[in-house]
């Protein structure tokens, strides 16, 4: 279907044969998602990759296409997205209109859409807007992976607008829907309806047993390594400035004392990863340093490896417990797999998602300081009674809300709201969080 207009919006002809699409549940068009995508080294894009296989399953019918990105590839991958031009957006909609889609799904951070001019200055993902007004008259459902509780107006701002642009919106946590209402009303905004919360999904498949923990060991290799504890603490993930592995690290000699006094047992740390962003080798140089003491003492083990795909769960299997020690918000895709290994966990407090996951899954315990850190560490190390639970109770959680065969399924409700939307001509409107 060419556009033949000159203001290069659909003509008229056009609108009525998408329109007809829409009234339509059998036709076998694509889902096409717009992201970032492997082989880049991105959370987003892991997350994409992980998602689209989902989403395939639950609709076997039709091809689930990608429109990455120009480092990504891949069988149904488009590498469209140059973001060295301002106008970036417009051959990623003009191959949406010639792919026509069921529906169009968008991953976003903001980092992956922001275009920079010769000044530096960035656009403030303005050319994102552009996209979802150029890609109006189809089905658009949009997967904000940064809703802060606490907005700068900036960020506000490009929220209010990305709502009223989009079908539906999906946010990850409720605390960020019942958040958005106070941020918005207390600038004198309407609240926006069209926001549905699904959540991070994690794999129910990638689940080990007790006996075979210790042949995954050896196929990581651990079994090689000289003293190598029985009893492992994990810090696993990419190494970056806000992970602050660190912050264990360097109470890890006191808390493996205590932890031998009070059981008999011996616990090393396994601090596993890689870098991803050159601006980061300082932490990574000293992170290694750090570990490298703690080995030469007998205390710990760094195993490098990139941190996707089956090795991460694998990596992550072979651990006790895990601990995020993360300073910032950027930590879902590693409690995902946490979540999806059943795995109990340690992390920081108050931290935005990883908070709200931990007191609805009850999978993990809390720290807000050092100390606190140094006595859950010591506690969980202690208690396997207590490590049983919290894992059952990730099971649970794993199975009845964030399975990736239960997300995939809201996407599918997503998908259709947006569908209805387009063929009514009636915004989406669902129930406030509160």
């Amino acid at each position: 279907m060419e556009n033949v207009c000159g203001d290069g919006l659909p003509t008229m002809e056009e609108r009525c044969e998408i329109a007809f699409s829409f009234a339509g549940e059998d036709r076998e068009d694509p889902i096409v998602m717009i992201s970032s995508y492997p082989p880049r080294l991105c959370g987003i894009g892991t997350f994409c990759e992980e998602a689209r296989e989902f989403i395939q399953k639950r609709n076997p019918d039709r091809e689930v296409l990608v429109i990455s990105h120009t480092d990504g590839a891949g069988e149904g991958v488009f590498p469209l997205i140059d973001m060295s031009r301002h106008d970036w957006w417009k051959s990623v909609a003009e191959k949406v209109e010639k792919l026509k889609p069921y529906a169009v799904h968008i991953e976003h951070e903001y980092g992956l859409y922001e275009f920079y001019d010769d000044r530096g200055k960035g656009d403030e993902n303005e050319g994102f807007i552009d996209l979802l007004t150029a890609l109006g008259d189809w089905p658009v459902v949009v997967e904000p992976h940064t809703i802060h509780g606490r907005m700068r107006d900036v960020e506000a701002d490009f929220v209010y607008r990305l709502c009223e642009t989009a079908d539906v919106v999906l946010f990850k946590c409720h605390y960020q829907k019942w958040r958005l209402d106070w941020c918005f009303s207390g600038r004198g905004w309407k609240t926006p309806l069209n926001i549905m919360v699904v959540p991070h999904g994690a794999r129910p498949d990638r689940r080990w047993g007790l006996h075979e923990i210790a042949g995954l060991r050896a196929k990581i290799g651990l079994n090689e390594l000289p003293h190598i504890g029985k009893h492992l603490v994990g810090l696993i993930g990419w190494i970056q400035s806000n992970k602050r592995w660190d912050i264990l690290t360097s109470m890890w000699e006191g808390i493996e004392r205590e932890i031998k006094e009070r059981t008999g047992d011996h616990w090393d740390i396994l601090a596993a990863g890689a870098m991803r962003d050159p601006s980061d080798l300082h932490e990574y140089e000293k992170y290694k340093m750090e570990l490298e003491s703690l080995a030469e003492k007998g205390l710990a083990r760094y195993y490098e490896f990139i941190p996707r795909g089956d090795a991460y769960y694998r990596v992550m299997a072979i651990c006790d417990f895990i601990v995020i020690p993360s300073l910032d918000e950027t930590q879902s895709g590693t409690l995902a797999r946490v979540i999806a290994l059943n795995k109990p966990y340690i992390t920081t407090a108050p931290m935005e998602g990883l908070t709200a996951q931990t007191l609805e899954s009850e999978g993990g315990l809390l720290f807000t300081s050092k100390e606190m850190l140094r006595s859950k560490v010591i506690r969980l190390a202690c208690d396997e009674e207590l490590r049983l639970k919290l894992g059952e109770n990730l099971r649970q959680y794993l199975e009845n809300v964030v399975s990736w065969d239960k997300v995939a399924g809201q996407y599918d409700e997503a998908y259709r709201l947006a569908r209805e939307a387009k063929r009514t001509g009636r915004a989406v409107e669902l129930p406030l969080e509160f």
